[in-house]
């Protein structure tokens, strides 16, 4: 049965298989994860680096871990069934204003090959506690205007629309029932 973890060298294997999922889709669905990708792509494959990446992926949440100018603490979870990585999503414990007009508190990102199974809903729902246990209470959640099947996870999730901003529709999710 699928369930978040922690990001986690035991699924290295299958991350890496993700990842070449991803490069081979359009950019545009794998925005969640480009700017890891022009870092660590290259050199993924090496455990040592894999494991540095998990452990700062797990240090994201801290307030006092070093980060880009203008990002915001967040909790990375992936979605794994086992030792095979589904997805991922990611909790911003608050908003700038890039955040508030375009990204949201959460984003989300489902390997092609396990997509249209439910994943994305399942994980959205999840982490609803999660981003309520962190104090966000309601959560953005945001998708391009064009991507029906984002449109409906976030709203089968409980998502209200609120309006349309630089071209993505912008979602808001209560996280307390």
């Amino acid at each position: 049965m699928p369930e978040f973890i922690a990001p986690d060298v035991r699924v290295h294997a299958s991350f890496l298989d993700a990842m070449k999922e991803f490069v081979e889709e359009d950019e545009g669905e794998r925005s969640l994860l480009t700017h890891e990708m022009e870092q660590y792509a290259g050199s993924w494959h090496r455990p040592d680096v894999f494991a540095a990446y998990c452990a700062r992926l797990n240090a994201e949440p801290l307030e006092e871990t070093p980060r880009i100018a203008g990002w915001v603490p967040s909790t990375t979870l992936w979605y794994a069934d086992r030792d095979t990585f589904l997805g991922r999503l990611n909790i911003r414990h608050r908003l700038n204003p890039f955040l508030r007009e375009i990204g949201g508190h959460i984003g989300y990102a489902v390997r092609p090959t396990a997509r249209r199974q439910g994943h994305a809903t399942a994980m959205l729902l999840a982490a609803l506690p999660v981003a309520r246990a962190l104090a966000v209470d309601p959560v953005l959640v945001t998708c391009d205007t064009t991507n029906t099947a984002s449109r409906k996870v976030i709203e089968a999730a409980g998502g209200r629309l609120e309006d349309e901003r630089g071209g993505k529709l912008r979602f808001w999710i209560r996280t307390d029932g």
